[in-house]
């Protein structure tokens, strides 16, 4: 079933997703070729190749891209700052042959005024297009038509607040968690449980492991030949927490195996988990024999040179650390980490600064998984408190919280006040987005949940046929999350012994789910046996 949205932080901000149909291919009388910028150079006509080290990719469309010009070059660097590799295109056509190859990641666009009026409205239904961002010389023209499209974050005339925008959208793609639950996601968490077991406690010769990824990370696309050469050659030099915490590759890879399960990036580092695990837990137990508490605490080593910027970046690697343990389910880990990250924040930073806010949300985030759902509420309050004094008054952000704060009442059966959070969250999307916004689908979902679970069945299916009413806009037709919402309601239908309609809704979710998934995936045996209960009790 669709669970309730969580919005995990970065230092930066928080999590949202949103996914929309599959396009018809759009056509263009440009003929010029397309290219890809990475730190290593360029080629002609890339094509979508394994990525590991970004959860997303960026495309430039413009047809009056010039990459000899000085002011090219320059827009391209402060881009690389923010991502691995940039492809470019001056050809509608080519730019979406390019984005229907990506079958895993997210794609976020630049696009000019004129092609994005023209080729946007139809590209915009592409599920792995992610968000759009126009520049143009002619903001208010374009705004006109831009409002209009859901995926298009802005109108922009220079490049800085794109640049800005896109690290915070990169940051929520990095977070951004899989949206659909059935009760099958058990055998999934176990087989998690088993491969984090078995890589924890493997030994083999770290020297054959460094080979074996260098070779593997040499085989990809987005990594440059100067960070591969100075694993290879310093990986022994520094701790792993160094290397985790450092402005290389091995944190992104890492993160990315973590969060989409990718068994085969796990196995490769497989040394590097056991290496950071054992250096973490070393350093524990180093810090608690010097304590008579058990009480937490944080130490700065060469305390009085450490400069404002130093305890910023010690707290991010702290709440990154927290990250990976949460993505692994270590959640009395993932709580330390955060928890240190917060300390050092509230030294560093203002009392009302946006990362505070972050961090209470992502404590909250853990006690919930946890099961202390008033320590959660607790954290997730604090963390709206912030929010508030720091963010617009309808900011989509604060939308996500208010959505935490449900998630807890929910959990605590405490349904009118996770029903009205929950409102609140849909007043504040109501305003800050789009109409058909995915995320506004999911807060009308989100409301009929509480009611299913209040035992209210037609309030209940009036704000699921909502959502879905959105989903249909927004998604392709097999989209996942249209399959959660039949399933939804075809519980519902069936709690209220309409077992026609019961049986409709569980056949259209199984339909949905044998086109995407194998057959023997716990979403389609799942589907199949609603189907057949629904069937007994006619």
């Amino acid at each position: 079933m669709d669970k309730k949205q969580h919005s995990k932080s970065t230092a930066s901000g928080s999590s949202s997703s949103s996914t929309t149909n599959k396009p018809k291919k759009t056509s263009s009388s440009s003929s010029t070729a397309a290219s890809v910028s990475t730190m290593g150079g360029s080629a002609a006509l890339p094509q979508p190749a394994r990525r590991i080290i970004q959860n997303f990719l960026l495309v430039w469309l413009d047809a009056n891209i010039d990459e000899s010009k000085e002011d090219f070059q320059n827009t391209l660097k402060q881009l690389r700052r923010i991502v691995a590799s940039i492809t470019t295109f001056t050809d509608a056509q080519q730019c979406f042959d390019y984005l229907s190859g990506i079958t895993k990641e997210k794609a976020f666009m630049i696009v000019s005024g004129s092609l994005g009026q023209k080729f946007v409205p139809e590209m915009e239904a592409m599920p792995q297009l992610e968000s759009v961002y126009v520049f143009c010389g002619n903001q208010s023209y374009h705004e006109q038509w831009a409002n209009k499209v859901s995926k298009i974050k802005g109108v922009y005339t220079k490049i800085e607040p794109i640049c800005k925008a896109l690290e915070i959208d990169r940051q929520r793609c990095d977070q951004t968690m899989i949206p659909i639950s059935f009760n099958g996601l058990d055998a999934l968490f176990m087989y998690t449980q088993l491969l984090k077991e078995a890589v924890l406690e493997i030994e083999d010769d770290d020297r054959k492991s460094i080979k074996d990824l260098v070779t593997y990370c040499r085989e990809q696309e987005d990594i440059s030949e100067d960070e591969i050469k100075l694993i290879e050659r310093e990986y022994r030099d520094h701790t792993p927490i160094w290397w985790y915490t450092a402005p290389y590759f091995m944190y992104s890879m890492l993160n990315r195996g973590l969060r989409q399960m990718d068994v085969d990036i796990i196995l490769k580092m497989g040394f590097f988990i056991r290496h950071l695990h054992q250096h973490i837990k070393k350093l524990h137990g180093e810090q608690q024999s010097d304590k008579p508490t058990n009480r937490p605490f944080t130490v700065f080593r060469g305390q009085e040179n450490t400069t404002p910027q130093n305890l910023l970046d010690l707290a991010a690697s702290y709440n990154d650390i927290g990250l990976v343990y949460d993505n692994m389910g270590e959640y009395s880990k993932a709580l330390s980490s955060y928890e240190r990250a917060l300390e050092i924040w509230k030294i560093a930073l203002p009392p009302n600064h946006p990362h505070l806010a972050a961090s209470y949300g992502n404590i909250g985030l853990v006690y919930d998984n946890m099961g202390e759902y008033s320590k959660a509420l607790s954290s997730h309050e604090r963390s709206l408190e912030i929010w508030k004094i720091a963010l617009p008054p309808n900011h989509p952000d604060l939308a996500s919280s208010y959505n935490n704060i449900s998630m807890v009442y929910d959990n605590m059966g405490e349904y009118s006040k996770a029903l009205s959070s929950h409102e609140r969250a849909l007043e504040i999307r109501k305003i800050a987005l789009p109409p058909n916004h995915p995320d506004l689908a999911s807060s009308y979902n989100n409301i009929g949940l509480v009611y299913d679970n209040m035992g209210e069945y037609s309030k209940a299916l009036s704000s699921y046929k909502r959502s879905l009413e959105i989903k249909k806009i927004a998604l392709p037709p097999t989209h996942p999350d249209l399959a959660t919402s039949y399933h939804n309601m075809g519980l519902l239908c069936e709690n209220m012994g309409d077992y026609s309609k019961a049986l409709h809704f569980h056949e259209r979710t199984r339909d949905i789910v044998q086109k995407t998934l194998p057959p023997t995936h716990p979403h389609v045996l799942q589907s199949k046996r609603d189907v057949e209960r629904v069937k007994n009790k006619m």
